[in-house]
């Protein structure tokens, strides 16, 4: 988006005559620390395949580029050329002007007080000069974003919250800084400082933030927004020990302005999930005039074709639920979002505030047990359980881009799956169920997912829910309960997606109804060769093979406890079973389970020991492997869909197109050759992919594997013209014959390209150095 945006204001002068101020500086980022140094490292890896120049600089060069700079304290830079500073006034007086001069009427000192919504769409806006009728509104209100989205005659939650943001402004120094001078980010000092006027401008993310607006709308406090030099004071330290030259320039103002801040760090767009036609754009954390241009032309392509051009899941105003909205969870969370913009977030930190929200009944008992969580959705998961005797402690502050203190623990959770027997409570999926008194639901199902769910009652099928280009919108598990009831298992932050995508789609039948049951089901998953065992003893019910097949689902009673919904899948490629329990008897389930698995060794595990599971056998997961540009036939999911289910479904035409022509990239697995996991750096996710030196796309997701005592990583494959940059057909010929690299941090590491999990490894356990790795075809 910063991208696009830096393109369109280079044109704007031009366009509109409007003078936007924009001038190409550059920008240095700082890095005071080897771990800050590779993060740079991995950020440089990502802007240069994507064609942005960028190049990792030494103190001395830094030197060079910013001569008032002290670098005594630096281990290295980041140095992007092509950054530019532009007026923020200007461009969009500039974007206005273009907008006015195409048909767009701008009323200006205009308040909008009133969304009108008829039916669950938008119909107008009452404003202080009387009433506009529109098909479409956005909430572009920045920090009253959220006090507009609740005027409507239906609210809409808009997460986010203002905080007091400080920067200074100085008079020209002696000899005026050159325009052209780079702009300093100083993320260890947690400052940043750019030219103004032949002066400094500098400001920063103060660990301490100051929340306001927390009791809703009040426009006029911006008015009195006062300087706070004692809390600018650590910030002013920051920027004199980084330029000693300017103890003796003379300070014009410290301006104190508000920002608003999202839960997670990253801005708010798109469709509300309840009002169709009320789009969202906000919440840009500090960077508005960075990502303007880009977040506008997605929100553009957005509201005009259905779907913006690129995945912006991670955008979507959806991904967030109602529960994030609480004023007291904003002012907390954003007290911790401002510092992070500054603190080095290696893989997999978690956020320390709003936790505890939704939690499963076994939440106690686990946490006695030893469980570190995370969060997803607002719900706690387990990532790993401390066994006795270790340092807690230790284990929390291990922050790390390489191996981590967990390596060993989530080893052992690995190896009990795959000889024994664990326990994962995965309550926090997404849970629906969807019935009719006739066959509308069965009718509804098969046109909106890929895969046939006319199945036999008790059958659980994987499939799809897909868009129009064949991209998956969800990808879920549907058990059929009776003729005319079906069970639908989707990922945890699927709850507002899905929900919205399905009631925008099913028929408005009264004789249909769709419930969210998330909260009514706990959901442990049984892994593991004695899982069988377990189930067994305690339910008195045979659950052998002939009995319970794969991809079966069946109410029966566990101990005391009647009315279990028992599936014979995991999640992960092992034997076992997902237990979907009556929220009340879910302490009992549990408790009967851990006794009577005593004897076969049974412990709980956590979502590391399932990622690692999943990876190893190329398992791809929605939201970090799938998204809505990702098609069942580009990921190895062709069995997922049925093309001649005898009746028409969403995404089918370009399906058969793709079927017909080939697909442009392939879902493949990779695992690292001449990587040391001790030594070198780990990959996470999101590393540029190289086959026979030229880039081909980056990686999805990655986990050691420990059974093949080396890392593995997902990701897609894409075949570009060397000539002419064309996007050509990706042919199983063109993934295992090309030599592959993997790009950690700028390090290049050889990996194995597979496009099938190897199944034959998994028989038997060998050690990795007697593993021939091209030898394995799909079983």
């Amino acid at each position: 988006m910063a991208d696009y945006s830096n393109k369109l204001y280079q044109q704007l002068e031009q366009e509109t005559g409007v003078q936007t101020g924009y001038m190409k500086t550059g920008s240095i980022s700082l890095a005071q620390t080897q771990d800050r140094l590779i993060s740079l490292k991995r950020i440089a890896s990502s802007l240069n395949v994507m064609g942005i120049p960028c190049e990792i600089i030494t103190p001395k060069q830094v030197a060079q580029l910013h001569p008032l700079i002290n670098i005594h304290d630096l281990v290295g830079a980041m140095y992007v050329p092509e950054d530019a500073l532009v007026s923020s006034a200007n461009v969009s007086l500039a974007l206005a002007t273009a907008a006015s001069r195409n048909g767009v009427q701008i009323h200006e000192r205009t308040s909008v007080s009133h969304v009108l919504i008829q039916k669950g769409r938008v119909t107008g806006v009452e404003t202080d000069r009387g009433k506009i009728q529109c098909q479409y509104f956005v909430n572009c209100a920045g920090q009253w974003a959220y006090e507009l989205g609740h005027s409507g005659d239906e609210p809409v939650s808009i997460p986010l919250h203002a905080c007091e943001h400080f920067y200074l402004l100085t008079h020209p120094l002696k000899e005026p800084l050159a325009s052209s001078v780079p702009t300093i980010v100083d993320p260890d000092g947690r400052i940043y400082i750019r030219n103004w006027q032949g002066g400094i401008l500098s400001g920063g993310f103060e660990k301490n933030p100051k929340p306001l607006f927390t009791e809703g709308r009040n426009q006029l406090e911006i008015q009195n927004l006062q300087e706070d030099w004692d809390h600018f004071e650590p910030l002013l330290s920051s920027l004199l020990r980084r330029m000693p030259d300017l103890e003796a320039l003379q300070i014009m103002q410290l301006v104190n302005c508000p920002e608003s801040f999202t839960p997670d760090m990253r801005c708010i767009m798109g469709e509300s999930p309840t009002v169709r036609g009320y789009f969202v754009l906000a919440g840009m954390n500090s960077a508005g005039i960075s990502y303007g241009g880009g977040a506008g032309k997605y929100l553009a392509e957005w509201m005009v074709n259905g779907y913006p051009s690129e995945n912006v899941w991670p955008l979507d105003l959806k991904r967030f639920g109602t529960l994030q909205s609480s004023r007291t969870f904003l002012r907390h969370r954003v007290m911790e979002v401002m510092p992070l913009m500054c603190d080095l977030k290696v893989p997999r930190w978690d956020f320390q505030t709003g936790r505890q929200l939704r939690t499963s009944p076994l939440y106690d008992r686990l946490d006695a047990q030893g469980a570190r969580w995370m969060e997803k959705h607002g719900f706690e998961r387990v990532k790993y359980f401390v066994p006795p005797g270790k340092d807690l402690l230790d284990l929390d502050q291990s922050k790390t881009f390489y191996k981590p203190d967990w390596f060993d623990i989530v080893g052992s959770e690995v190896k009990c799956c795959k000889e024994a027997v664990c326990v994962i409570d995965m309550s926090s999926f997404t849970k629906f169920e969807i019935s009719s008194t006739g066959d509308q639901a069965l009718e509804s199902l098969q046109y909106l997912f890929s895969n046939d769910l006319d199945v036999p009652v008790g059958h659980v099928v994987h499939t799809g829910m897909l868009n129009e280009k064949g991209g998956y919108e969800n990808d879920c598990s549907i058990a059929r309960l009776s003729k005319r009831s079906f069970f639908m298992i989707s990922p945890t932050d699927q709850q507002v997606h899905c929900w919205a995508w399905l009631k925008n789609r099913l028929p408005n039948d009264s004789n249909l109804t769709m419930e969210d049951v998330t909260w009514k089901y706990t959901a442990l998953n049984l892994i593991g060769p004695r899982a069988v065992d377990v189930l067994s003893e305690l339910s008195y019910a045979p659950i052998t093979p002939e009995h319970f097949p794969s991809l079966f689902c069946k109410e029966m009673s566990v101990g005391y406890a009647n009315g279990i919904r028992v599936m014979s899948i995991t999640h992960t490629g092992e034997p076992g079973f997902m237990l979907y329990i009556p929220i009340e008897y879910a302490l009992h389930v549990y408790n009967e389970v851990m006794n009577m698995g005593q004897k076969y060794g049974i412990r709980n595990a956590g979502y590391y020991a399932l990622r690692s599971l999943r990876i190893e056998k190329f398992f791809a997961f929605w939201g970090q492997d799938l998204d809505a540009f990702t098609t069942p036939m580009e990921c190895g999911r062709e069995f997922q869909v049925k093309l001649d289910k005898g009746m028409q479904f969403v995404g089918q035409e370009a399906l058969l197109e793709q079927k017909q022509n080939g697909v442009y990239k392939r879902f493949t697995m990779f695992i690292l050759e001449d990587h040391d996991t001790d030594m070198d750096l780990w990959p996470w996710w999101g590393e540029p992919i190289f086959r026979n030196g030229r880039y081909v796309g980056k990686t999805t997701s990655s986990a050691y594997s420990y059974t093949l005592e080396r890392h593995v990583c997902l990701g897609f494959v894409h075949h570009f013209d060397e000539k002419t940059g064309e996007e050509l057909v990706v042919t199983t010929d063109f993934i295992n014959q090309g030599e592959y690299e993997i790009d950690i941090a700028g390090q290049r590491f050889q990996a194995k390209a597979k496009l099938y999990p190897f199944s034959s490894l998994f028989t038997q356990r060998r050690r990795k150095d007697e593993v021939e790795l091209s030898g394995y075809q799909r079983e």
